[in-house]
């Protein structure tokens, strides 16, 4: 199976402090990996390494079939990212945000108008094309964040707690675009701090204290750690840090 993220004793350092403590780990294409840690675990440190926004102290990372210390643009023009924050511009109509991150990811102004009315018709969101998107309901803001971020068809999309902030029945309609995503070849890339979403990925990694400690599929975790669900595994596991920062 093809491996579009590959890490290998990647390490992070600032000053005297390790946030990311010689981590191993490959995620396969069209694999929706989930990537766990309680605050201060190191996971968005090392989010911020695959994403070509951080160089790491050392080890070596492949994303995309690049180098992330080494061609950290080339990794950035191959991936989408959403934040929890929503990377979106709120005083610009919802058209004018599709229109802008096509262009930002390089797409040619045709293309960005057709694939526009399709995603608007995918989305349900035609009468909303004109609308501010401070205006739009949360969980519409976050269907469109997400579908801007994969607009380009990117080979992974990485999220950041993606559905923080928003009740059960608008996360579960977002991890179905995580599920049409991978059904179109797209490699997703999830950290999460709802255990029930991590029960949908098809392989999970808990971080601890820097470290990858445990890293299978949500069935045979809960077989190692003798757990009824995925929190009472994230809870043994995590219950072990030493840290509280990072």
């Amino acid at each position: 199976m093809k491996k579009v993220i590959e890490a290998e004793n990647l390490v992070k350092k600032f000053g005297d402090f390790t946030a990311v403590d010689n981590i191993t780990f490959q995620v396969n294409e069209g694999e929706i990996f989930g990537f766990l840690g309680a605050n201060g675990a190191g996971k968005t440190t090392a989010m911020r390494m695959l994403c070509g926004l951080s160089k790491p102290t050392s080890g070596e990372g492949r994303v995309a079939g690049y180098d992330i210390g080494k061609e950290a643009e080339k990794v950035k023009a191959n991936i989408g990212y959403m934040s929890q924050k929503f990377s979106l511009y709120n005083d610009l109509k919802v058209w004018e945000n599709i229109r802008l991150f096509g262009g930002i990811y390089g797409m040619g102004s045709d293309e960005i108008k057709e694939k526009t009315d399709e995603l608007l018709k995918r989305l349900n969101f035609e009468n909303e094309k004109n609308t501010m998107v401070k205006s739009l309901p949360l969980g519409w803001k976050q269907k469109l964040a997400f579908s801007v971020s994969i607009f380009h068809n990117p080979k992974i999309v990485f999220l950041d707690e993606p559905t923080g902030g928003v009740d059960p029945a608008t996360r579960r309609q977002f991890w179905e675009l995580i599920y049409e995503a991978t059904d179109r070849g797209i490699t997703v890339f999830v950290t999460t701090h709802y255990m029930d979403e991590a029960e949908y990925c098809d392989r999970v990694s808990i971080m601890v204290d820097g470290r990858i400690d445990a890293l299978e599929s949500p069935m045979k975790l809960r077989e190692t750690y003798d757990a009824k669900n995925m929190d009472e595994v994230f809870y043994q596991l995590a219950r072990t840090a030493k840290r509280n920062g990072g």
